[in-house]
């Protein structure tokens, strides 16, 4: 049961007025690059006006070619990036291999029978879990007694589809303690704006309950079942900022049938005795085995949060007694509980972490006893069952899980069945053992059980193994590439067996460096339409992520982002020298906040590589503090109102970065108009600003999607297909491959 907010996090930052003067002129369309396709051009995509304004920080000056485009409601910004998006699928549809490659990832993505995910599991062993069969779009809530049984479909979010309109998706869910009711978070297109709704276990029926602006929701419920706390974010009105949007959220209490407008707050801005700030997100978990619950206080992204208890009982009371456990300064970035005992994860002087345990009753971080000291392996998560506390560790690169007995208090190292990554999958402090997600840079995951009783990780077939799961011909390779500063930087490289190394493999790098967040081993079977051509897929783990623990994390964040894409750049170099590949078949690719690792790898070092895809990127980090999703990142990126703040993120920002003249290589950015965390207009401006500056002839696309947020997070099946072969095919023609070059 951590604290952490969910993959790609939100991200953005900043805030400062608008200064300086705007002029208004055309672009030359001299400027505007031709798509060249060998030895044929295609007109142009639509050239955006400029209209310069310039800010003054801290003594610098910084003019901003595109700042009308942070209006995404003007009709004009519309109908541009309409046009771009309408000319960005003109020329991949012209791409001939693009349909044979989408018909194969098609085909490999559909070979698994079913995809499974968010598995919960209670005592008597009822399970509910998301499932999407391959034939389906989205998945489904369901749920099952004992892994075997019959299962029962609770709610499919096409239900609240209109002809027309956009799809839904499930969020989050949250079974109660008796498993009667589960709480389901439904969002719209992608936007992660969930509304939470209650469904009847029994009759597979919502309740009458439907509450809005529950992105954050993080419900918890009662002992009795049927009543939940959970996070709202706050009503905006029609003169609110965009910025206004995630602050001041709060955690109220619901009785099921209810009016929500009525309920009461439980933890946030006005509870006596708590420290809340309008960006920090408040959420409350409670546990059906002890007496309190839990408030924790996430400081927007940062990972060290602030945690309260309270008697469980006193949360529908007129009076909640919050008494602090510990604040940022303990540095604890997670949590679970039995009974009356807390286990913090903390990297306190102990950068690979340490996981510490102390009384709810009584609770004393500075005098916590030390239950599993600093080491080599970096604690990655735990998590609390009925008979031991699991943690999730990684060793080297590799995924370790141990537990540690209450009865005995000694860790006991977990036999698993392969090396790659390992997830806490589900645990419960009523049910023994947990389940975990096993997988591997060459073996597609699945959902394994430990039983302490035997102490044997078996496969519960919940996620049934696919023709394409365990390819023989494929392996992985962990290296270490020497960046500018002789820091060596973990590579993974992930090939066909036997490949020659002579330079000439199609070869994409991904990297992403930011928050703590790694990239573990995973697989996924598409990636076998990459790898069958000869291709070769690598990983670079830059500083910024979490493989080496908090320091890897510190060494690329604020002041010293830099390392980020200097590392990433060593990892491309390291390719090339060792004849993976060469700059003319090097693609570069990164998302969210790895775009700005993929941004200034573009600005920095533009012949380094052949193509980069920049995926709903950060990229005018300077401005990203004045969007909804901007006050929370502040603590990972900083912010304008400090001279330094102001200094890490120019530098970072690889908008500011374009140079005029420059030969830049082809790239393709992509957005989703629903993107609550990076908005749409940070890639908009980026493309602009490429496709005026760029020398070299080679197209600058922007891909939009309309019924699509943040990365792929709640798309369809056919959304993530559609931008695999759109992405691949355009790497593959700028690589000059025969069957990928349109006619001439």
């Amino acid at each position: 049961m951590g604290t952490k907010r969910p993959l790609f996090p939100a991200f953005a930052l900043m805030a400062l007025a608008v200064s300086g003067s705007a002029c208004l002129f055309s672009q030359s369309v001299n400027s505007v690059p031709e798509v060249r396709t060998g030895a044929t051009a295609a007109p142009g995509p639509p050239v955006a006006m400029v209209k310069i304004v310039t800010d003054d920080y801290f003594g610098t000056s910084v003019a901003d070619p595109y700042r009308y485009m942070e209006d995404l409601k003007n009709p004009d910004v519309q109908a541009w990036f309409k046009g771009q998006n309408d000319y960005t699928r003109t020329v991949l549809a012209q791409i001939p291999g693009r349909a044979a490659l989408l018909a194969r990832i098609k085909e490999l993505d559909e070979s698994e029978p079913v995809v499974i995910g968010d598995v919960h599991v209670l005592p008597g062993n009822r399970i509910f879990y998301r499932k999407r069969l391959s034939s389906e779009e989205i998945s489904k809530l369901y749920m099952r007694d004992g892994w075997s049984g019959p299962e029962k479909l609770l709610l499919d979010p096409a239900k609240f589809e209109k002809p027309g309109g956009p799809h839904y998706s499930i969020s989050y869910m949250a079974p109660s303690f008796d498993g009667h009711y589960v709480i389901v978070g439904v969002s719209q297109g992608g936007s992660e704006d969930a509304v939470l709704r209650v469904v009847d276990t029994e009759t597979a029926k919502e309740t009458s309950d439907a509450i809005e602006h529950t992105w954050f929701a993080s419900p918890s419920w009662l002992p009795d079942s049927h009543s939940f706390v959970y996070n709202r974010m706050q009503k905006l009105g029609p003169n609110s900022a965009a910025a206004d949007r995630e602050l001041n959220s709060r955690v109220y209490l619901h009785v099921i049938g209810s009016n929500p407008e009525n309920d009461p707050l439980v933890f946030g801005i006005g509870s006596p005795g708590v420290q809340v700030q309008p960006a920090d997100i408040p959420v409350v978990q409670t546990f059906p085995t002890n007496s309190y619950a839990i408030g924790a206080v996430q400081h927007g992204v940062q990972n060290e949060v602030t945690l309260y208890a309270a008697p469980l009982e006193s949360l529908s009371g007129s009076s909640i007694p919050w008494k602090k456990i510990c604040d940022v300064e303990d540095e604890v970035t997670g949590f679970d509980v039995h009974g009356d005992d807390i286990y913090l994860q903390s990297h306190k002087n102990a950068s690979r972490y340490k996981v510490l345990h102390t009384k709810l009753s009584r609770p004393d971080v500075a005098g916590a006893e030390v239950v599993i000291a600093p080491g080599e392996a970096v604690v990655r998560n735990i998590s609390a069952a009925s008979d031991a506390l699991y943690v999730q560790e990684v060793d080297g690169g590799i995924g370790r899980m141990v537990r540690l007995p209450y009865s005995t208090g000694k860790v006991e190292q977990i036999a698993l069945p392969f090396d790659g990554s390992v997830f806490i999958a589900s645990t419960e402090p009523r049910v023994a053992g947990a389940g975990l997600w096993l997988t591997s840079w060459v073996r597609a995951g699945a959902l394994y059980w430990y039983d302490p009783a035997t102490r044997l990780v078996s496969n519960t077939k919940l996620q049934p193994e696919g023709p394409f799961d365990h390819p023989a011909g494929v392996e992985a390779l962990e290296v270490k590439a020497k960046s500018y500063d002789g820091t060596l930087v973990p590579l993974s490289i992930v090939r066909k067996k036997g490949i020659a190394l002579d330079g000439s493999h199609p070869t994409r790098l991904e990297g992403y460096g930011s928050y703590g967040i790694s990239i573990d081993p995973f697989f996924d079977p598409t990636l076998l339409a990459w790898i069958e051509r000869g291709g070769v897929y690598a990983v670079a783990h830059v500083r910024g992520g979490g493989e080496y623990g908090e320091d890897w994390h510190l060494a690329g964040k604020q002041s010293t982002k830099s390392n980020t894409w200097k590392d990433f750049i060593a990892c491309a170099q390291y390719l090339i020298d060792q004849k993976y590949t060469s700059s003319s078949r090097l693609a570069i690719e990164g998302g969210s906040a790895g775009g700005i690792t993929i941004g200034r790898s573009i600005t920095e070092r533009p012949d380094l590589f052949a193509a980069a895809i920049d995926e709903v990127p950060m990229s005018d980090v300077v401005r990203a503090e004045f969007t909804p999703n901007g006050p929370p990142n502040i603590p990972e990126f900083g912010t304008v109102k400090t001279q330094d703040g102001f200094k890490g993120l120019y530098e970072m920002s690889a908008y500011t970065h374009v140079k005029d003249g420059t030969p830049y290589p082809a790239v393709m950015i992509t957005t989703g108009f629903n993107d609550p965390r990076v908005a749409s207009w940070q890639p908009g401006k980026l493309a602009a600003r490429l496709q005026a500056a760029t020398s070299s002839g080679k197209p600058v696309l922007l891909r939009v999607d309309y019924d699509a947020g943040h990365g792929g997070i709640g798309g369809t099946k056919s959304q993530k297909q559609e931008v695999l072969a759109d992405m691949w095919s355009f790497e593959l023609w700028q690589f000059g491959v025969p069957e990928f070059q349109p006619k001439k």
